[in-house]
């Protein structure tokens, strides 16, 4: 493995104007949040951000004055960006941003830190550059990965119109046709009758071990090629997500259990988009949480004995009715009438409580934001995407997919100082016969 490194339903009652301020002609124009999104706001602090990155990294040098035009530009053809989070009497609430872009600035600390909106303009998003890469920072009460990947593409056309004239000559200075624009709660939309919890709640085995600096963030990326992956894919009779979700339980069953049994599952969150499996193009939230399950209780698994166990566990719940039933329960209870007539202090308190119950259920999250597609014209400038997670309560590491073209790249966002668990990941991978390259932001990496 080549090794390099890189540098660090009710909805919120209507703003009342105040009688001695003058009646703008044009609305301040707000909506509510989506099912998902209400957590968020709930939870989040310094120690879990619930902000996620994707990046973007060019062929060429990212020029910054360059980078805040195509945002100043951007910004104002995306209402799902264009938002500030207000406080309502029983519901938090989105309203317009009518303020200037956040600074494009250049990346100067740790990834995925809480986002300040009195100190970003009101805005739940930062945009940073790093040389080659574009990174988009978000705060997930806006949207899950596909709104964001929306977003970043578009800014980075954007970019590249105003960078390159033949570009511009070649293409209109106006969004994609096919980046949607859609604003609909598809979990309401969706919603057929409530439904009982699906969602796992016994306590998972929680990676632990001494922890990098305060602040610090480590991130590791492994590249490879798709060709290949489904080639060993194949071999085994399984999905990529599967095999790599596999490969990431095996590597902590064998390093952080040595291959012990234990009490507790190992337990891995795995988000799964919910458009393709109810039609939807909204680029609010919309996605449920299915749980892959490994449970050593005995001695001397094999790994296909773990890859038949993951794979079983998936399989039985990435399905349109599960998936339904899933998010049919979280949206019945924002449905009961009681629960809408809580003010929204004690409803904080409330959610907190019931995660901070749950949360412990995983060991770890691994999400796939998919394969990457970009318009041909760009394509000589866009080189690779990546994307990770923030940590949140009881997963100090987490796992990310994000591919473009014919390279896949898996990402550990992670504040372990030990990596034996992604060593591990990535020497199983390169046994099955698949090539990697690997880097990290060299925090705590050998």
């Amino acid at each position: 493995m080549r090794k390099k490194s890189l540098p660090g339903t009710e909805l919120p009652e209507e703003p009342k104007i105040k009688k001695k301020q003058k009646v703008h002609q044009k609305d301040i124009r707000w909506e509510r949040l989506d099912n998902t999104a209400h957590l968020f706001p709930a939870i989040a602090g310094e120690n879990m951000s619930n902000v996620y990155r994707i990046s973007v990294t060019l062929s060429e040098l990212v020029e910054p004055e360059i980078l805040q035009q195509a945002l100043d530009l951007v910004l104002p053809k995306f209402d799902g960006f264009n938002l500030r989070l207000r406080k309502g009497m029983f519901w938090y609430y989105f309203e317009e941003n009518g303020k200037a872009a956040p600074k494009v600035e250049e990346e100067n600390k740790f990834p995925c830190r809480y986002i300040h909106p009195n100190k970003n303009n009101s805005y739940l998003f930062h945009v940073t550059y790093y040389k080659y890469r574009i990174n988009l920072e978000v705060f997930h009460v806006l949207t899950d990965g596909m709104g964001a990947i929306n977003f970043l593409r578009e800014l980075t056309y954007q970019y590249l119109r105003l960078r390159h004239t033949e570009l511009a000559d070649q293409v209109e200075d106006a969004l994609t046709s096919d980046t949607s624009m859609n604003r609909e709660d598809s979990f309401l939309k969706n919603y057929k009758r409530a439904a009982k919890s699906g969602y796992q709640k016994q306590k998972a085995y929680l990676m632990k071990g001494e922890k990098l600096r305060q602040g610090e963030f480590g991130v590791m990326h492994g590249y490879m090629n798709i060709p290949e992956l489904k080639g060993v894919c194949k071999k085994y009779g399984v999905s990529i997500n599967e095999y790599l979700v596999a490969v990431y339980v095996w590597s902590i069953y064998t390093e952080c259990l040595k291959g012990m049994p234990s009490k507790l599952p190992i337990r891995v969150a795995v988000p799964v988009n919910l458009r393709p499996y109810f039609g939807s193009i909204t680029t609010k939230n919309f996605f449920a949480m299915v749980s892959a399950e490994f449970h050593p209780q005995k001695e001397s698994y094999t790994f296909e004995e773990v890859l038949a166990s993951i794979r079983e566990s998936l399989r039985s719940q990435v399905n349109k009715e599960h998936l339904e039933k899933l998010f049919s329960y979280n949206v019945s209870n924002e449905k009961i009438w009681i629960a809408r007539a809580v003010p929204l202090s004690i409803k904080n308190v409330a959610m907190r409580y019931v995660y901070n119950a749950s949360a412990l259920a995983n060991t770890t999250t691994v999400t796939n934001i998919g394969n990457i597609a970009i318009a041909e014209p760009y394509r000589p400038y866009v080189e690779m995407f990546h994307a990770f997670l923030a940590m949140s309560k009881g997963q100090e590491m987490k796992g990310t997919v994000c591919s473009y073209g014919e390279t896949l790249v898996f990402s550990f966002s992670y504040v372990l100082k030990d990596v034996s668990v992604q060593r591990a990941f990535y020497r199983k991978l390169a046994a099955d016969g698949i090539r990697l390259e690997v880097e990290s932001n060299g925090v705590n990496y050998e």
